[in-house]
């Protein structure tokens, strides 16, 4: 476990910003191996999790908005959607952070794989109401698969800024 580090805004928000953008950008390659694609898993899912966890701060929503703004953009998609489902997510780890924090690692990647499931879900519903035609379910399900494989690199973010700001704990 790593010391305390300061929250510099640019550090635990600019720096997975710039990393989610472009592992997106990279994972969109039209690589194909054995005829299969790259996986796109929603990058931005990870450090919406953990800046939940980490502290609740005003810069964080504004942030999480941008990042799904930019998917938005950036695959085509209505606009807002993205967004909405990253902070819906935000917000029900908001709800529930006094109950997932100091759990195991093993723990938080099931509450990580549960709300990428109300994110998910609230894309699904939101896609729905826009387009009036059901998405693939199939593809949503190996997207959330992806997704929550993604883990790790908010447990990184989280054991790296947890202990940076007392006063939320």
């Amino acid at each position: 476990m790593s010391g305390a580090r300061p929250l510099n805004p640019t550090v635990w928000l600019g720096l997975p910003m710039a990393v989610c953008v472009a592992a997106t950008v990279l994972f969109s390659a039209p690589l194909r191996v054995w005829g299969l694609q790259l996986p796109e898993p929603i990058f931005a899912m990870a450090p919406a999790f953990a800046w939940a966890l980490i502290r609740p701060s005003i810069l964080a929503p504004f942030a999480i908005l941008l990042l799904g703004l930019f998917l938005d953009v950036f695959w085509g998609g209505p606009t807002g959607l993205w967004g909405l489902s990253l902070l819906l997510g935000y917000a029900v780890v908001l709800l529930f952070r006094n109950m997932m924090t100091g759990q195991s690692q093993p723990i938080l990647w099931g509450w990580f794989a549960a709300i990428t499931a109300v994110s998910m879900a609230g894309g699904y519903l939101f896609t729905m109401l826009d387009s009036l035609a059901m998405p693939s379910l199939l593809a949503v399900f190996w997207q959330f698969l992806a997704t929550i494989l993604l883990f790790p690199f908010a447990y990184r973010l989280i054991d790296r800024f947890e202990d940076a700001d007392v006063r939320f704990r």
